[in-house]
């Protein structure tokens, strides 16, 4: 069953967006060389503390950590601690997540420590992020779930291919519906699998957090000992990018984005629908 939420429920919703985009900009600025990524779960804690939310990460299946850090060739679900020490030139996923009166927001950005990265991995980042507004544009009453899932995909195949190889999409992770709970139905995959069928269709009051992780080789991902941390198989590095939307009878509003998706879906042809906070 996919939760469906009154407008009442995607305001609260809206409310634990913005503190998850206030965690990010917050981590941003403090993924500095030198910084660990335990320094920044901190930071993370700290804006859940101002902000009166609760972490949804933490204790979530064991976890330790407030914030996913996840670092070049780890994909997802890294766990913040002292001795990893970012250095210039690395490239770092925050994942986070915020809960405010029993309603879940939820993101990751994908981060560039200091300087020298290669324009190849500038590439991957942007990738990754704007596949990421082609299926936030698909969330669109009369669509279906794999509506987003073509988008996704669709994007990504349609970039030129890194000299280094190639855009792996990865497959055993993907977004997922949230609402009163950070992880419930539906799976959505960033690509198009036609044994699953054309899955449910949107409708107003429906919530979504997409998220395309991107490699730069092969999809094939392992997880380590520490029963989290995804890798990649062939050491290459990846981006991970996610936004919480909802759909509403005024069309789609993106919960944790700051101005609710308005600047980005309008360059893709889509009029973002009110804040209700506003």
């Amino acid at each position: 069953m996919v939760e469906i939420k009154t407008p009442e429920q995607i305001a609260k919703m809206r409310e634990a967006g913005l503190v998850v985009a206030a965690m990010h900009d917050a981590c941003r600025a403090a993924a500095v060389p030198g910084a660990t990524t335990k320094d920044l779960d901190e930071v993370a804690a700290k804006v859940l503390a101002d902000h009166g939310a609760k972490p949804n990460f933490l204790g979530y299946g064991g976890f330790p950590g407030n914030i996913c850090t996840s670092v070049n060739d780890i994909v997802v679900h890294g766990i913040p601690d002292r001795a990893t020490v970012l250095k210039d030139g690395d490239l770092l996923s925050v994942d986070a997540g915020a809960i405010v009166d029993g309603w879940h927001g939820d993101a990751a950005i994908t981060v560039f420590v200091g300087e020298g990265h290669s324009a190849e991995l500038h590439e991957l980042s942007r990738v990754t992020e704007n596949s990421m507004w082609a299926g936030l544009a698909a969330m669109r009453k009369g669509n279906r779930l794999v509506d987003i899932s073509r988008s996704v995909e669709g994007y990504i195949r349609r970039q030129p291919r890194p000299a280094s190889g190639s855009y792996g999409i990865v497959e055993d992770y993907g977004g997922h519906g949230i609402g009163s709970q950070m992880h419930m139905d539906p799976h959505l995959l960033n690509y198009v699998d036609r044994r699953r069928g054309r899955g449910p269709k949107l409708v107003p009051g429906m919530c979504l957090a997409i998220e395309p992780m991107v490699t730069m080789g092969t999809p094939k991902t392992h997880v380590l000992s520490d029963d989290w941390t995804v890798k990649t198989n062939d050491g290459t590095w990846s981006s991970h990018w996610e936004h919480s939307v909802a759909l509403t009878e005024e069309g789609p509003i993106v919960l944790t984005s700051p101005d609710g998706g308005k600047a980005k879906l309008a360059e893709l042809g889509v009029t973002a629908a009110p804040d209700p906070l506003a």
